[in-house]
C-alpha cells in the first residue's frame, strides 16, 4: 500500500532556449513510498506554466487520494481521475497525476527496463531531429538543418507560424534545400492557424513534400480537423496538447487525423498513453510519441506500428539532467535501442 508521496520541485535551464519567454522547463520529481519501504518516483514536466499549482495539487488533493491505495498503476490512475475530476480533465490534472503513474511503473518495473516490461516489438527505433526554433534567424534555421544532415537523421521538423507566410515559405524552403529531398521533412505550427489560414499555409507549402503538418489548428477543435483533412494533401498530425483516451477518441472517430503523437506526460502517465495506443490501433493510425526522448523511445519500441522518436536539439531528458545514470536508451547513429538498464529519474 502507499505510505506516503512527496514533491521536489526544479527548474532545469535549456542549453537552446525554446524562445524569450522559455529559457527553462519546469520539472516536479514525485517520490511514492509504500508500507514495505520501497519507493519509486516518477516526474511531472511542463516548459513554461503551472509548475506550483501543480506541486500544490499533489502536495494535497493526490497525496490525500493515493495514501492507503495498492501500488497498482491502473488502480491508482482511476481513482486519481474519479477523485480529481471536478477540477477538470485536461490542464494541471493529468500532469500532476503523471508523476504518480510514473512513479508506480517505476516500482512495477523494479530493475528491469520498461520497454521489457511493456513486451518490446523491435530493437531499434529512427530518431528524428526536432527543434523549438520559430525564433531563429533564417541562418540560425539553416544551420541546424546543416546540423542534422551531418547527424544523419531521415527525417526532421521545424516550426512555422510566422506572421508572415511568405517567411514560412522561404524558411521551409531553405529546410528542405539543406536536407535535401530524400529526408523526411515535417512542419509544426502548434496550432497557431484558423482553417482559413492553415489551407492558405498548405497550398503554398504542400510542394515541398511534407511529410505531416503537425497542429495546424486549435488542439480541441475536431470539426475543423476533419475539415482539413478532406481538404488537404498534407498528413495531418495531433495529439501533443490532447489530454484525455476520449479527446483522442473523437479525432480517430471524425477522421481528423494521420497520426496521433500523446505526450506520455500531458496525459497522465504511461497507463493513459498505453489506453490511447490501444485506441489508435484500432484505427489503423499509427503512434508517435511527443518529446520526452528517453521515455518515448522506451514505449515506441513497444507499439504495434513502427513510430520515430523526437529528439529536440539539447534538451532530452539526459539533456536537462533529469535521468540517472545508466540510460535505459541509446542513440547510435540515428537509432535508439534499449540499453537494459531500467528507468532512473534523478531526484
Amino acid at each position: 500500500m502507499i505510505k506516503d508521496l512527496t514533491v521536489a520541485a526544479r527548474s532545469v535551464p535549456l542549453a537552446r532556449p525554446w524562445g524569450a519567454d522559455v529559457p527553462r522547463n519546469h520539472v516536479l520529481v514525485v517520490t511514492l513510498t509504500l508500507g514495505d519501504g520501497r519507493s519509486g518516483t516518477g516526474v511531472s514536466w511542463t516548459p513554461q506554466v503551472g509548475a506550483h499549482a501543480i506541486k500544490a495539487l499533489l502536495e494535497h488533493d493526490v497525496r490525500d487520494a493515493v495514501i492507503g491505495l495498492p501500488a497498482h498503476p491502473g488502480v491508482v490512475w482511476d481513482r486519481l481521475s474519479a477523485v480529481l475530476g471536478e477540477a477538470g480533465r485536461s490542464g494541471i490534472v493529468p500532469l500532476a497525476m503523471a508523476g504518480v503513474d510514473l512513479a508506480l511503473w517505476d516500482l512495477e518495473c523494479g530493475e528491469r527496463p520498461l520497454a521489457e516490461v511493456l513486451g518490446a516489438r523491435r530493437e531499434s527505433v529512427p530518431v528524428y531531429g526536432s527543434g523549438v526554433n520559430l525564433h531563429y534567424t533564417l541562418d540560425e534555421l539553416t544551420a541546424q538543418a546543416e546540423r542534422w544532415v551531418a547527424a544523419g537523421y531521415p527525417a526532421v521538423k521545424v516550426k512555422v507560424g510566422r506572421s508572415s507566410l511568405a517567411e514560412d515559405v522561404a524558411r521551409v524552403a531553405a529546410v528542405r534545400a539543406a536536407v535535401g529531398p530524400d529526408t523526411a521533412l515535417m512542419i509544426d505550427a502548434n496550432q497557431r492557424w484558423d482553417l482559413h489560414r492553415a489551407r492558405t499555409a498548405l497550398r503554398a507549402l504542400e510542394r515541398f513534400d511534407l511529410f505531416w503538418i503537425e497542429e495546424p489548428l486549435p488542439a480541441d477543435d475536431v470539426a475543423a480537423h476533419a475539415e482539413l483533412r478532406r481538404h488537404v494533401g498534407t498528413p495531418i498530425a495531433v495529439g501533443e496538447n490532447v489530454a484525455t483516451a476520449h479527446g483522442f477518441r473523437d479525432l480517430l472517430t471524425a477522421g481528423a487525423c494521420d497520426v496521433v503523437q500523446p505526450n506520455a506526460v500531458r496525459v497522465g502517465g504511461i497507463t493513459p498513453f498505453l489506453r490511447i495506443a490501444d485506441l489508435a490501433r484500432v484505427f489503423g493510425v499509427p503512434v508517435y510519441p511527443h518529446l520526452l526522448t528517453e521515455l518515448s523511445g522506451q514505449l515506441a519500441l513497444a507499439l504495434h506500428h513502427p513510430a520515430m522518436v523526437e529528439l529536440v536539439e539539447d534538451a532530452s531528458l539526459t539533456d536537462l539532467g533529469l535521468l540517472a545514470a545508466p540510460s535505459p536508451v541509446e542513440i547510435i547513429g540515428t537509432e535508439l535501442r534499449a540499453t537494459g538498464a531500467p528507468t532512473r529519474w534523478a531526484r
